[in-house]
């Protein structure tokens, strides 16, 4: 069933390319009606898209729950959740500062390279005084902070807010575990919740090509290839940049958890084909959990690691805002000493720890780290056509880097679980039982 579901989801691809692309071009006539009338057409192509990805979105606040609850209660002491949480947040720290970095050091070669070839796209930008109409009031240091904890939990997982829900499920699961044999019966409640929300995630599965085709069908008639052509260097940068930070999250893997790292890619395929498909890391959580249980990588490391990454590992992410923004200063021609490009890159990397749940999120932490900086927000403006194509690559990375990053955590923590063949029907309950003793495996 999963090697057919890829196959599917990439023929949606390709399909909703050709269907798009025809629309567009058979519409398009260069007046507002046409543009208008595409728009319709493409608003009409999302709703399925739309009832997809809130369908993914009903599964995962009681899969985190569960998930993360079980997990907790099976390391069986404070200590040792504490010390996996010390080196999950280690490792999130140091691969988003590689991104930044990364990022900063590739959009100056590429920049550099496009004015010498002439490739570099020759934009006027927006007047300083125009509006992206982005949302930036929630970013700002304090209500990152008290954003952290939920003032309910049923609030939390009514709005999808993972890290909240990651906070409640920590205090729930330490409180399980201190409680004992009195709290056996949620223990068991909780690993029954994953087993049936897994299930439904198999259910959901099977629209996921549908999902594909209509996604990029309404983004190609609304837009056309030609706003892909005209900022083709930049979103080339863009892509180059994340291929780049692939090798390294690859070759990081390698170093540190052996030959095993080159398999890793093969179990979560699926999970990185859907995310680029769909724009959305969150659509591929429930899978990415499934192809790291079928990895090896213990539940219980699995079930708390990956909902920490959604919101502290998001390196494509990081990757993409740090050429966005880079890009629109140079837009401008707004010089920055490389002091305050990297005060800007720091800047991002913690604004963004409030990116889950907020719409359009990479370009609401751009705009509200512009202008902190003395550039016009209104550049925005200048890359928001092709955000959602960028949105593809860089969720596709962050389920990437998070799948590397449960890994790590795993071989650090005593090893892994035995494999089990990638192409198989997705288990319904994970394999040794969630949080069960890990085996070590060469």
């Amino acid at each position: 069933m999963a090697k057919r579901l890829t196959w599917f989801i990439l023929g949606g691809l390709i399909l909703g390319i050709i269907v798009g692309w025809s629309i567009h071009a058979g519409v398009d006539d260069g007046s507002a009606e046409s543009a208008a009338r595409l728009k319709s057409i493409a608003g009409y192509f999302s709703i399925v898209t739309t009832v997809f990805l809130r369908l993914i979105k009903m599964i995962i606040a009681p899969l985190v729950f569960s998930t993360l609850v079980v997990g907790i209660a099976h390391m069986g002491d404070t200590g040792a959740l504490g010390r996996v949480g010390l080196k999950a947040l280690g490792w999130f720290i140091a691969a988003s500062l590689m991104s930044l970095t990364l990022g900063l050091v590739l959009f100056h070669i590429t920049a550099d390279l496009g004015d010498v070839l002439g490739l570099s796209p020759h934009l006027v930008p927006p007047a300083a005084s125009a509006t992206a109409g982005l949302d930036e009031s929630g970013f700002n240091l304090a209500k990152i902070v008290t954003h952290i904890v939920p003032a309910s939990i049923v609030e939390a997982m009514a709005t999808n807010e993972i890290l909240q829900i990651v906070v409640f499920s920590v205090f729930f699961g330490v409180a399980v575990t201190a409680v004992g044999a009195k709290a056996e019966p949620l223990v068991a409640g909780a690993e029954g919740l994953a087993a049936v929300m897994l299930q439904i995630t198999d259910y959901v599965m099977r629209f996921a090509p549908f999902a594909v085709f209509f996604a990029i069908a309404a983004a190609l008639t609304e837009h056309g290839p030609g706003l892909i052509f005209k900022l083709a260097y930049f979103m080339g940068s863009v892509y180059a940049g994340l291929a780049t930070l692939w090798l390294f999250l690859g070759g990081l893997a390698v170093v540190f958890i052996g030959r095993r790292a080159f398999e890793l890619f093969r179990y979560v395929r699926d999970p990185v084909i859907l995310a680029f498909s769909t724009a959305s890391s969150e659509a591929a959580f429930p899978r990415t959990l499934e192809a790291l249980d079928r990895f090896g990588v213990p539940p219980k490391i699995a079930s708390f690691v990956l909902p920490l990454g959604y919101s502290f590992n998001l390196d494509g992410s990081m990757m993409y805002m740090t050429f966005a923004s880079l890009f629109i200063a140079k837009a401008y021609g707004i010089h920055l000493a490389l002091g305050t490009q990297i005060a800007m890159l720091l800047t991002l990397m913690v604004t963004s720890k409030g990116i889950a749940g907020v719409p359009r999120a990479s370009l609401v932490v751009i705009a509200a780290t512009l202008s902190q900086f003395g550039i016009p927000e209104a550049g925005i403006l200048l890359i928001i056509g092709v955000d959602q194509f960028l949105d593809m690559g860089r969720s596709a990375t962050n389920v990437v880097g998070n799948a590397v990053a449960a890994s790590v955590v795993a071989k650090w923590e005593g090893g892994f679980d035995p494999r089990e063949p990638v192409d198989i029907e997705p288990p319904h309950a994970p394999s040794q039982g969630l949080g069960g003793p890990p085996v070590t495996q060469a």
